[in-house]
């Protein structure tokens, strides 16, 4: 399976313009975003748990990280609520399962196989919150203030995914949950819509997929 994979191309992916596909485990459904493999596969996806659901014990060979965007995502590890930040390094394995319910934007097989950081964090602040750096990425949240302007290095490749608020760019505009990647040496300038925007931002990263 193949979706978006070509790096060299800007992709935009609207969250209320794509369907919901239904996943091997009962009550989990996807939106796949990019993706490139069949079930075990290097992917960006949002995932949406019915409440009660879970997938079984599997272990990420190529690592995962993941952002919880409404609900309570739960694990052998504990309870990751709305706003919680979550990169699990390659070997590691898990349980992924929800009591109440939850929707998750998670990266799948995307981490250099010598990787061990982990990182649990919740995104809440002011401003910009660091969420993860290294010699390849950079990721974090920015909060842009209404009718900002902004300009992101895209170098190495850009995604931004919006969890509040909107922003316009490129001719168009980005709502809640919609998603961009930009690819290296690209460009990104945009503008903060009405309410401002709140975004999750990973740069550098997609360079070695060209």
């Amino acid at each position: 399976m193949r979706i978006n994979a070509d790096f060299t191309k800007r992709v935009a992916v609207h969250f209320d313009e794509t369907e919901w596909v239904q996943s091997p485990a009962a009550g989990v459904e996807r939106k796949m975003l990019d993706r490139i493999g069949e079930e075990v596969a290097r992917a960006t996806t949002i995932v949406r748990f019915a409440p009660g659901s879970a997938f079984a014990a599997h272990t990420h060979d190529g690592g995962e990280e993941y952002l919880v965007l409404d609900g309570v995502f739960q694990d052998e590890l504990g309870d990751f609520p709305t706003g919680m930040y979550v990169r699990n390094p390659p070997t590691s394995s898990h349980t992924p399962a929800t009591e109440p319910g939850a929707t998750i934007l998670v990266k799948l097989h995307q981490f250099d196989s010598d990787d061990r950081t982990e990182v649990r964090q919740p995104i809440a602040g002011e401003g910009r919150v660091d969420l993860h750096r290294d010699a390849v990425e950079d990721v974090r949240v920015e909060r842009w203030a209404a009718g900002e302007a902004v300009q992101v290095d895209a170098d190495g490749g850009l995604e931004v995914f919006v969890l509040s608020g909107s922003y316009a760019e490129g001719g168009e505009t980005f709502g809640k949950w919609d998603w961009l990647r930009v690819p290296p040496n690209g460009s990104f300038q945009a503008v903060a819509g009405p309410d401002g925007a709140e975004v999750w931002v990973k740069s550098g990263h997609l360079s070695q997929m060209i």
